[in-house]
């Protein structure tokens, strides 16, 4: 017990003494011993790698995960050592949505089936996602926090030590200094000659008395400065060892950055394949429908072209000549004739310029 509060006592003497030299520097009371270039140069290349990764590392949690509130999730789970649960991507969700929907408004419409084909492709974009996500976080989330996490705090702890055997190195040489000027004044102060017609010589046996006390006390800050000036180069050289380590960081980066823009190359790749396939899909479903819609057409114009030489034998189609109205109709020209008139010309001439598709090259007069 005797033990422990005498290194309590230790420790919070040595505290106090960082303590009052930190504020006596900032008053610019007390002298600082100052870092040369190349360490300074070091430690501010530390401090930006550290600030830069923290803001790629979170945007790179953005652009994988932009839900918030599930990023959060995700970190309390790391937090606490437990697996992440499997969350299904967003494309995943849609291609849910459409399929549910296909199947309720019928798979065999044609927005049914487009709806399924759709869907299906969705499913393929959602899994990719999966698998970019996954490859991301393994090849270059895991490397950038593990900088953080490990060797950042390594090199923090390590700077906190060196800032506290500099207060140390500092307060012993404002303590021997003033050391010093004390045992000079003493010593000024025991040269002068006594008067020994005094019956007492107080004063001069006092001052040497002091002058003796300010030497051994001159003598103890000496060795504390040598101790506490070998204790700080030593720590300035672990420190200079770990922020030169920040190189090899970068070349680890590095690699990991190549190892993203291979796995965001990959996942793109695929989303271009199924949404060109996609497509694909949905060109030739588009034809088929086109082909009906012209079958259709088709038909309405042999049944116009019947039907106009029902009322007029001598009308040529081929010659667009309108048929005459019939006598004693009252309708005229405009009644009847031209409506027939201007179905068979448009059918004729898509015909003539090849905008029907072969499958549709009937004859117009049955």
């Amino acid at each position: 017990m005797d033990f422990n509060m005498k290194k309590l006592a230790s420790d919070a003497g040595i505290f106090f003494t960082r303590a009052v030299q930190f504020t006596e520097e900032k008053f610019g009371q007390a002298e600082k011993t100052e870092l040369d270039a190349h360490f300074e140069n070091l430690l501010a290349r530390a401090d930006s790698t550290k600030n830069w990764t923290e803001k790629i590392l979170r945007q790179t949690e953005v652009l994988l995960q932009p839900n918030p509130s599930a990023r959060v999730e995700e970190f309390l789970y790391e937090k606490l050592d437990r697996k992440v649960p499997s969350r299904v991507t967003n494309g995943e969700l849609l291609a849910q949505y459409m399929a549910d929907a296909a199947s309720e408004l019928g798979p065999t419409t044609p927005y049914g089936k487009t709806l399924i084909k759709v869907a299906e492709a969705e499913k393929q974009l959602g899994a990719a996602e999966r698998d970019f996500i996954h490859t991301a976080s393994i090849s270059f989330l895991t490397p950038l926090r593990n900088f953080l996490e490990g060797d950042w705090k390594t090199i923090s702890k390590e700077r906190r030590l060196l800032q506290n055997r500099r207060l140390d190195l500092d307060a012993c040489k404002a303590r021997l200094k003033k050391a010093k000027a004390a045992e000079a004044k003493a010593t000024c102060e025991g040269d002068t000659v006594p008067d020994f017609q005094e019956t007492r010589p107080r004063n001069y046996i006092l001052s040497a008395s002091a002058s003796a006390l300010w030497n051994d006390e001159v003598d103890k800050a000496e060795q504390e400065l040598r101790v506490a000036q070998t204790e700080f180069d030593r720590q300035a050289e672990v420190t200079r060892l770990l922020l030169e380590g920040i190189s090899s960081t970068h070349v680890n980066h590095l690699r990991c950055l190549h190892e993203f823009v291979k796995s965001q190359t990959t996942y793109y790749a695929q989303c271009y394949r199924h949404m060109l396939d996609l497509q694909k899909q949905l060109g030739s479903s588009s034809l088929s429908t086109a082909c009906l819609a012209w079958t259709l057409t088709g038909s309405l114009a042999r049944e116009a072209t019947r039907r106009a030489r029902s009322l007029s034998p001598t009308w040529n189609c081929s010659a667009r000549q309108v048929p005459p109205s019939p006598p004693h109709s009252g309708l005229g020209r405009r009644g009847w004739a031209q409506p027939c008139h201007l179905t068979c010309l448009l059918v004729t001439q898509l015909f003539r310029v090849g905008r029907i598709h072969p499958i549709l090259s009937l004859p117009l007069v049955t």
